[in-house]
């Protein structure tokens, strides 16, 4: 089975920081925001379209774009590109939810992917109407998949749940293909869900002995259930010729924040009622010291970003390695990102994918090469001479 690799869309906005604004940048230097428009946007699902990426990731909450809405609009100017859509249960009805992804699948041509997304902020999560602690909210989300599976099944569903309560529910057009339904969460309470109603388990960027730790014990209660999962995993990535270089941008990424806006970002992440961010937090102890917390792993985004805070920096052919190290534990999905987003798909999609196009683990889904063919620069004094086809030898 070769890798699947997906990018990721800045529905809040992009930079050349981690976190967009707030960081002068001098006259005459590149930076500054990039807003979330279509056409930036657009660039970026074209570029990871064209490098080979399979989806992107598109996140849910205050802070960023509505998902369903922007990668509806993206569909039009793209055309293989999956979209994986991240959303919450709970907000909307799981019938109505069943039918959004249905109509996104025959509109789109069957490029829908499901994030599930439970919320790890009762104080957001209350900005939205909703009042369940974190257990309660996944109870929930275990009730509205069941009846959206059902749904997508083209079953007529009568539910009386704790949380959801449905009569006669059904859908007229069914979804073709299925969306697979990607679910994360380290918790007692999100584990059982995301093996009853998952199709890909999600876990953030750990070191590779704490992957391994916790994939065993999703393997268990899968198989406890009578399933089997896919896996993946969520990181960023700095890539370069050279690890010297990478290193280098991992630490441009945080010279111009301050110990006060590492403390700010650190005291609002220790309020998370998440078990995945608290394990983040664990990596670096908000501290700058000992940043690499296992070969190529820099838990440096973590400081100044909630969810996903960890990045493999290293040269490509090192990245290449820690993929194949994180495939071996059983990762076959990785969601990746970068800052900004447009240039880093390039430096992973033309400096990484060959490698792993080399060893056997990748191939671009439209099966292209993945790298531009040799081109002889006319009249190049360094050039080889061609021999001349024999019908113009002699004057002929």
């Amino acid at each position: 089975m070769t890798l699947t690799f997906h990018w990721f869309l800045p529905t809040n906005g992009d930079s050349r920081d981690v976190v967009g604004g707030g960081h002068g940048v001098p006259t005459g230097a590149a930076g500054g925001a990039r807003p979330a428009s279509v056409a930036y946007l657009g660039q970026i699902a074209r570029t990871a379209e064209q490098l080979g990426f399979v989806g992107a990731l598109t996140p849910t909450g205050a802070w960023c774009e509505d998902a369903w809405l922007s990668t509806a609009m993206l569909t039009e100017v793209t055309e293989r590109l999956k979209f994986l859509v991240a959303f919450r249960p709970g907000l909307t009805s799981p019938t109505l939810a069943a039918q959004m992804a249905s109509t996104f699948q025959r509109l789109s041509r069957g490029r829908l992917l499901l994030n599930v997304v439970t919320g790890g902020e009762s104080s957001e999560q209350r900005a939205y109407g909703d009042f369940l602690d974190k257990d309660a909210r996944y109870a929930r989300a275990d009730e509205f998949l069941h009846v959206v599976r059902a749904l997508w099944r083209g079953e007529t569903v009568d539910h009386h749940g704790d949380h959801l309560r449905v009569e006669q529910a059904r859908l007229h057009r069914l979804p073709d293909p299925t969306p697979p339904v990607y679910f994360g969460g380290s918790s007692a309470a999100a584990l059982p869900v995301a093996v009853r109603h998952s199709d890909v388990y999600l876990t953030w960027g750990e070191p590779p002995a704490q992957v391994a730790d916790k994939l065993d014990r999703v393997r268990a209660l899968a198989a406890d259930a009578g399933r089997a999962l896919r896996f993946g995993i969520r990181l960023h990535v700095i890539a370069r010729d050279t690890a010297d270089e990478a290193w280098a941008q991992a630490r441009r990424l945080l010279s111009g924040i301050s110990e006060a806006d590492i403390q700010a970002v650190q005291d609002g992440l220790r309020r998370s009622e998440s078990e995945g961010q608290r394990r983040m937090l664990d990596l670096h102890g908000g501290s700058r010291d000992s940043l690499e917390v296992s070969p190529n792993l820099w838990a440096g985004v973590g400081l100044v970003r909630g969810g996903a805070g960890t990045a493999l920096v290293g040269s490509h052919r090192e990245i290449a390695d820690r993929i194949a190290e994180y495939h071996a534990l059983g990762i076959d999905e990785f969601i990746l990102s970068g800052y900004p987003h447009l240039e880093e798909a390039y430096w992973f999609g033309e400096g990484v994918l060959p490698i792993l196009r080399e060893r056997g683990l990748w191939r671009h889904p439209d099966g292209q090469p993945g790298s531009a063919d040799h081109v002889d620069v006319p009249f190049a004094g360094t050039s080889t001479p061609r021999p001349r086809p024999a019908s113009l030898i002699g004057g002929s």
